[in-house]
């Protein structure tokens, strides 16, 4: 077979496919090619070409090369829900185009502040007519060799069906095992994969779609089923089932998807929503203050202007921490930002007792009285609670405001009194009674992880995986930040990395016993971005699908989890772990490798020894 080269089609730091956090993508189940991370925003023709297709959206194109290669651009994942939001196209479907020209530009910053990873794939969806694929940008390559020839399909389930064509065939198929159209509640199509949102599941017959001919892998994520079929193909299969059915066309999934979620994955959900977008920067001042702990530890002396740098560097994001909660809250609920981040910096105003100062006992409460109630008013610097409460309050009353404020003076009355009346309750009730509930909170809970012989640990590291599983761990995200904000260091995060760990060590051992090529690579692909910090491929694609492994992966990360309590280990930051969380263990360096090294050795050890895999 013919090898291929040709230049990246977009500016950033070139990545292997399974370091994509989609399993889509990372199980090379759409095409062979790399990734690109952190990208500039333009898309440029990597070869001369036809543009075969161009979403709607704006978010993916196709194009076939005068070689006749065919490539799939898919910027960021699951950036179909933005609906063309931050792009903008410069070529339109059927162009043809030349290399170097600009065919889409696009605005990271602000999808990522939307809460999407901006990490674009790169596929050549043709790869089975060609030998090595070689994708170059700058000084980098990355090369993706085919895997070994696929197995035969199953066959068609009689002679009239194998007549149709192919997306008839694979459509009728489709819905003989998800229980007919009568059972979808909605359906739409991103570049790659149909997205069903189905009225009952216990209709659906998963192994059945995974053996169709054409379907390339199926999975749950987000409350849909998703069905991989490939660029072009999709449309074509989507087309045909929503054909002489009006009802079922342009329906949105992502309403549906929440309105199938349980009231804990909505509360889980929401919590996501609001504390994902600020965790980047939690995790760059906990990267820096693990260095400085290590160069510390290493005996490193750095002069007093340094350290009170670094500490401006380390501190801030937290003692502003309430401000970045009301922004990004009032983001989530429908409000003005920019009045959210004035919120938050009047609960941490000056003129208020430094909550910090107030605990260590060098400052005192102002005393105030209230309907004949004394109320003791601090700052709620480091606090999560008052501000997320505080943001709703703001957004929802903004929202009421501005149904009977006259239009011309919107724009001075809504936010004079959004902001007068929500900080008035801020400082006077919300901030005391939600600061005075999380102290409660936050004491329960770093209580039960110092339970003894760490039986805390033990529990959270063996339960946690099974969390990310029901789709209800981003509630933990409030409890992270907090745990920072308080201690400066994260004991869950060195919990939860031995539960990770623990999942790739399980589907490496099943990666290690599959006989069959093809999937001991498909395997490998999906167990490689667990020692990333992502478990979902091999959660989904490996795991859970054999069961006993997953059951062996939690055993390891119960253990991982109690050894890393016992040590009373911990991070400087969150957001990051397994290899990438190293940086935040730079000072304990030793004790992190252990404890990765249990939940990976337990896992791994008792996956590769009691399971048989059936071929």
């Amino acid at each position: 077979m013919k090898d291929i080269r040709f230049d990246s089609p977009l500016k950033g730091t070139l990545i292997p496919l399974g370091e994509v956090k989609d399993p889509a993508f990372s199980s090379e189940a759409m095409g062979r090619g790399a990734a690109v991370k952190a990208p500039e925003g333009k898309v440029y023709a990597p070869f001369d070409g036809t543009i075969t297709v161009f979403f709607d959206t704006k978010h993916a194109l196709g194009l076939h090369s005068d070689d006749g290669v065919d490539l799939l651009i898919h910027v960021g994942l699951d950036t179909v829900n933005l609906n063309g939001q931050y792009f903008t196209a410069h070529a339109a479907q059927g162009d043809t185009v030349k290399k170097g020209q600009l065919l889409l530009e696009f605005d990271a910053a602000a999808i990522e502040a939307a809460g999407y990873d901006v990490t674009t794939p790169v596929l050549v969806t043709n790869a089975a007519d060609y030998g090595k694929i070689t994708i170059a940008l700058a000084d980098t390559e990355m090369e993706s060799l085919p895997a070994a020839a696929p197995a035969a399909p199953a066959g068609e389930a009689d002679e009239s069906l194998r007549r149709l064509p192919k997306e008839e065939r694979v459509a009728i198929q489709i819905l003989q095992h998800i229980g007919g159209k009568e059972n979808i509640r909605s359906v739409e199509h991103c570049a790659t994969r149909l997205r069903l949102i189905l009225k009952d599941k216990t209709k659906l017959e998963e192994k059945a779609i995974e053996n169709i001919d054409g379907v390339k892998g199926q999975f749950f994520a987000a409350a849909q089923f998703q069905i991989i079929l490939g660029t072009g193909f999709v449309d074509k299969v989507y087309g045909v089932i929503v054909r002489d059915d009006a009802s079922l066309a342009g329906t949105s999934n992502k309403e549906a998807a929440y309105a199938e979620m349980t009231t804990v994955q909505k509360i889980s959900r929401t919590f996501g929503d609001v504390f994902v977008p600020i965790i980047p920067v939690l995790v760059a001042t906990g990267l820096f203050m693990g260095l400085r702990g290590m160069a510390q530890s290493l005996g490193l002396q750095f002069s007093d202007n340094f350290l009170r740098m670094s500490q401006i560097l380390t501190d801030t994001a937290f003692a502003f921490l309430p401000a970045l909660v009301t922004w990004s809250t009032m983001k989530k609920f429908g409000g003005t930002p920019v009045i959210g981040i004035v919120l938050g910096l009047m609960l941490v105003a000056p003129q208020l007792p430094n909550a910090y100062a107030v605990a260590g006992g060098s400052a005192e409460p102002i005393p105030m009285d209230i309907f004949g109630l004394t109320v003791q008013v601090i700052g709620y610097q480091g606090s999560v609670l008052p501000a997320l409460v505080l943001g709703i309050f703001a957004a929802k009353l903004q929202q009421w405001l501005k149904t009977f404020v006259p239009d011309v003076l919107d724009l001075i009355v809504t936010p004079f009194l959004t902001l007068f009346i929500s900080m008035i309750l801020g400082i006077l009730f919300v901030g005391p009674i939600m600061h005075t509930l999380e102290i409660g909170i936050f004491d329960a809970v770093k209580s039960f992880l110092e339970l003894p012989f760490g039986i805390g640990g033990l529990i959270v590291g063996g339960l946690q995986q099974v969390i990310v599983v029901s789709g209800v761990h981003h509630v933990f995200n409030a409890l992270e930040i907090e745990l920072l904000a308080t201690t400066g260091r994260d004991a869950f995060n060195a919990i939860i990395t031995g539960a990770i760990v623990a999942q790739g060590g399980a589907a490496l051992a099943v990666a290690l016993k599959t006989k069959d090529p093809k999937k001991r690579s498909l395997y490998i692909s999906s167990t490689i971005p667990a020692f990333l910090g992502i478990t979902e491929p091999a959660i989904f694609g490996i795991n859970l699908r054999f069961v006993k492994p997953f059951v062996y992966a939690l055993i390891g990360g119960a253990c991982a989890g109690a050894c890393a309590s016992l040590m009373h280990l911990a991070g400087t930051g969150m957001g990051i772990t397994v290899l990438p969380g190293t940086l935040l263990y730079m000072d304990h360096l030793f004790e992190y490798l252990i404890v990765n090294a249990i939940g990976f050795g337990v896992a791994f050890g008792l996956t590769f020894t009691l399971f048989k895999v059936e071929e």
